[in-house]
């Protein structure tokens, strides 16, 4: 786990700028900073060291005159001294490589390599990525296990070839500048080249209100773009950029297995991952809340590291009742494990938000972003990399959402203008059913689009709450139309699936992992995002993941073979962040009003809008948490990062 960026098109200041790069982000990478200069390149790289704590130094270069192993790593120490001299030590290398990531089998494809005839001066997993694309070109991609977002440059040819993991794990951001090909882990390095002008892109403040996100692949600073995950580009010696999708996720249920030899597959190629991923030079912990995914990951962990320390928090105001922290330390108990934990208080919630959305590049408006910070940050005291339970709803069927077709099939015999007729009836006497006849008269393409459904803004609310919006504004449904075009031969659940691995899971989700773990140089390391357990979960037909009372019914059954049952059938409740009891006390009820109707509130939102979001909250008469706090984040990131322009304090 690290940093990485770097740059076409170099000058005489190219190292400056490329220190300055990799400074902003030292917190991905405290063991260690390289950077590489040669002819029309300058890449960077901060370590956090893992794997092969002597030898895996970044920038690594290699010649390929053949397959014998001459490898420098022209790296710049942290006292300031260079390893070795950059300028000889480019000259003695055709290809040049930055990693962030980690793959867990190059132990595998080393010794294939090796059969083959290649030779290794290290034992990092860094030089077996960079030999596997001498070997292999772009067909490595696919061999990979792991997590990944990598840039190798070519002396020769002068072009630089990047890439992203499956699932958008790794982060890798890009822009086009006069010429100049700049790319990074964290947007806040491109924002320190000189050749980028800061720049709001107003078209993301649009779709975020109802993603609560960001949705687009151009991120909230125009010209910087988000590689999406499963794609790779090349820049060409003449400067032009070629994107290509290199893995497409694919859903093919299989009826021949029975449901008892489902839940055996699930249960061997989790504990397989999880035994990959603890693959390390340093020790290895594991996260431990209340719910399945982590618990049945811990305990997988366990049986491999008896010793392993799990991490856990929960909130003050929840003491003494059956909160994370309780469920977590009895778990730990029934499995003989270490647990450590923390409430976090309220202070130390609203405390930490600038330092979050500092973190975060782009506004996030997930609450538990921020529990997700105080968790990393206690792990981080003890251990250098974790294991976190991310991914597991999407590919197992988690979100009790999910059920929801299922639900609406029970009203397949009425016609749909009577479903929508009594629909309008009930929201206009202020019933509860609504939305449920609503979504039963109409397809998941028409009212699905973000696990924010219903919490977030609709594009009416929208359109109220701006002060002006773009002429080519999208509805959310325009957004995800082309991505519900490619699952169109699923059913309704799996394409809702389909749906949350291309945005909720890579645009909320892994950004807050990454983003909230490397603010405390931490690795977070998720066995469920693994192609293996991908394949095995894309089998398994809908009915043994989904019912229309059940979640994760197979996972669930492997899971019992790892804790108890307690736990193995616990509904999901996601993390609880009391953010909506606050909002009702005077204090931050006064707090948010002041961002609501402040000078950044005024240039984009109609505020009296955004006041009377905040009163009907106070009063009760509705629950407007998720919307005040879409807009309250997003005014603190742009206080940060265009008008102060500086880390918080």
């Amino acid at each position: 786990m690290c940093g990485i960026c770097g740059f076409t098109k170099t000058n005489t200041d190219s190292d400056q700028i490329l220190k300055n790069m990799c400074n902003v982000m030292a917190h991905r990478g405290p063991d260690g900073e390289g950077r590489y200069l040669d002819d029309n390149i300058a890449l960077g790289h901060r370590r956090l060291s893992l794997i092969d704590l002597e030898g895996g130094s970044q920038p690594m270069v290699r010649s390929t005159g053949d397959k014998t192993a001459r490898v420098t790593s022209p790296a710049r120490t942290l006292d300031g001294a260079f390893c070795q001299d950059k300028q000889s030590a480019a000259a003695r290398g055709d290809y040049a490589i930055v990693f962030n990531g980690e793959i867990y089998n190059y132990q595998d494809l080393r010794a294939e390599l090796e059969h083959d005839g290649w030779t290794f001066a290290t034992h990092s997993d860094t030089e077996v990525l960079l030999v596997a694309y001498l070997a292999w070109g772009e067909a490595a991609l696919p061999r990979l296990r792991g997590m990944f977002a990598f840039a190798i440059w070519d002396k020769k040819t002068h072009e630089l070839f990047c890439a992203r993991d499956f699932f958008g794990i790794k982060p890798f951001y890009y822009t086009e500048q006069h010429g100049s090909f700049i790319f990074a882990s964290e947007i806040k390095c491109i924002l320190e080249h000189p050749a980028y002008t800061r720049e709001l892109n107003e078209e993301a403040l649009e779709q975020y209100l109802c993603f609560q996100f960001s949705a687009l692949d151009e991120t909230f600073f125009k010209g910087i773009f988000k590689l999406p995950q499963g794609h790779c580009l090349t820049v060409r010696a003449d400067g032009t950029c070629d994107i290509k999708r290199w893995w497409r996720p694919s859903f093919a249920p299989d009826h021949a297995h029975s449901e008892a030899e489902t839940v055996q597959a699930i249960d061997e190629t989790m504990r397989e991952s999880v035994r990959y991923h603890n693959v390390a030079d340093v020790e290895v912990g594991s996260f431990l809340s209340s719910g399945i995914d982590s618990s049945y990951m811990a305990a997988c962990l366990a049986t491999e590291n008896p010793a392993i320390h799990t991490f856990t928090v929960g909130f003050s105001e929840y003491e003494g009742e059956r909160d994370e922290i309780s469920w977590a330390r009895e778990l730990a108990q029934e499995l003989g494990i270490s647990n450590e934990s923390k409430h976090i208080t309220e202070q130390e919630y609203w405390d930490v938000l600038p330092a979050v959305q500092w973190h975060m590049d782009e506004p996030s408006a997930d609450p538990s972003a921020v529990a997700l910070y105080f968790v990393d940050q206690l792990a981080a005291k003890q251990v250098k990399a974790v294991l976190s339970g991310e991914g597991a709803d999407e590919f197992f069927g988690g979100y009790r959402v999910y059920e929801t077709p299922l639900e609406n099939a029970k009203l397949s015999w009425c016609p749909k203008p009577i479903l929508r007729a009594a629909a309008k009836l009930l929201r206009g006497l202020g019933i509860r059913g609504a939305n449920y006849l609503e979504r039963a008269s109409e397809t998941v393409e028409d009212w699905y689009y973000t696990n924010a459904n219903g919490v977030a803004f609709s594009p009416d609310q929208r359109a109220r709450l701006l002060k002006k919006t773009s002429a080519t504004m999208k509805t959310p449904q325009q957004l995800t139309a082309p991505v519900y075009a490619e699952a169109s031969s699923l059913d309704e659940v799996t394409r809702m699936q389909y749906l949350d691995l291309h945005f909720w899971l890579v645009g909320d989700i892994l950004l807050k992992t990454d983003k909230m773990a490397m603010a405390h140089s931490l690795e977070s390391r998720v066995p469920f995002l693994d192609k293996e357990v991908f394949n095995v979960a894309a089998s398994i037909p809908t009915a043994l993941k989904v019912s229309d009372h059940q979640t994760k019914i197979t996972l669930r059954q492997a899971a019992e073979r790892a804790i108890p049952t307690d736990w193995a059938q616990k509904q999901k409740l996601g993390f609880p962040v009391p953010v909506a009891n606050w909002l009702k006390q005077d204090k931050y009820y006064g707090l948010v009003k002041g961002w609501f109707t402040g000078e950044e509130a005024q240039r984009f939102f109609n505020t009296d809008e955004l006041v009377r979001l905040l009163d009907e909250h106070k009063a009760g008469t509705r629950d407007n948490t998720r919307r005040i706090w879409i807009v309250y984040m997003f005014l603190m990131w742009y206080r940060i990062y265009f008008v102060d322009r500086k880390k918080p304090a």
